[in-house]
């Protein structure tokens, strides 16, 4: 794992150059900017709106484009209508505005090919995001290591990037995508599913879980039943 760059991070802006659809509630937001430290796959930014009348808003967004790219990161984010940040971006963002954004931030839950694999990715939701930055680093720059993504989404339409993911799994010989949708008779990550995605990948050198707190709490928890050693186990978690 990285050391921590002990120079506090500074307020950036960035300049929004593209919005597009990512699922049926995510649009993708490519913004450029320039960060004064280098980044790793898993890391994320905070955002900050400040309003006309000096007040802010501040959230944390996972980063899903790879390290070394074009200058540009970009952030997948759910539409909710009563979000301060999220139905800003939503409803009013643009290309061509200017947003204020710290980061890149975090030195726990990232991946490089340095770390090896092979490498078992579990997402629920919107926890996809810092997973699909790994597996396009992953492709980019170690093809040769094994990764498996179980991947857990409501329904069929709100599986993010869920296009990029099946071409993946069918063009990359060693990447390997377990989608399961929980409604409409759907099933969650059971210990079944635990078993069955360590037998098509085999024993993982990394564990990413991220999620609800509810939801990798119980990933986690069947992954240690199923004999996993928790040390492996890198987690992020988010909202209730």
């Amino acid at each position: 794992m990285i050391e921590p760059d002990p120079r506090p991070l500074p307020w950036l802006n960035a300049t929004l150059v593209g919005i597009a659809p990512a699922s049926a509630r995510v649009k993708s937001y490519r913004f450029r900017v320039a960060f004064d430290r280098p980044m790793r796959a898993g890391q994320h930014v905070d955002v900050r709106l400040t309003a006309p009348d000096g007040y802010q808003a501040q959230r944390s967004y996972s980063i899903a484009s790879p390290p070394g790219g074009d200058g540009t990161i970009e952030l997948l984010i759910e539409g909710l209508p009563e979000g301060e940040v999220s139905g800003f971006f939503d409803a009013v963002a643009a290309v061509g505005d200017t947003i204020e954004m710290r980061g890149p931030i975090g030195g726990a839950f990232v991946w490089g090919p340095e770390d090896g694999g092979p490498l078992l990715l579990i997402g629920g939701g919107s926890g996809v995001v810092p997973l699909l930055s790994m597996l396009r680093h992953r492709a980019a720059a170690a093809p040769e290591i094994p990764a498996l993504l179980l991947y857990s989404a409501r329904e069929a339409g709100e599986a993010i990037a869920a296009g990029e993911l099946a071409t993946r799994a069918r063009d990359e010989p060693h990447f390997d995508l377990m989608l399961t949708l929980t409604r409409a008779g759907g099933r969650r990550i059971d210990a079944g599913l635990i078993a069955e995605a360590l037998e098509r990948l085999g024993s993982p050198r990394h564990a990413y879980l991220c999620g609800s707190n509810a939801f990798v709490s119980a990933v986690a928890e069947r992954l240690v039943e199923a004999g996993l050693d928790p040390s492996l186990i890198h987690t992020e978690r988010f909202g209730g």
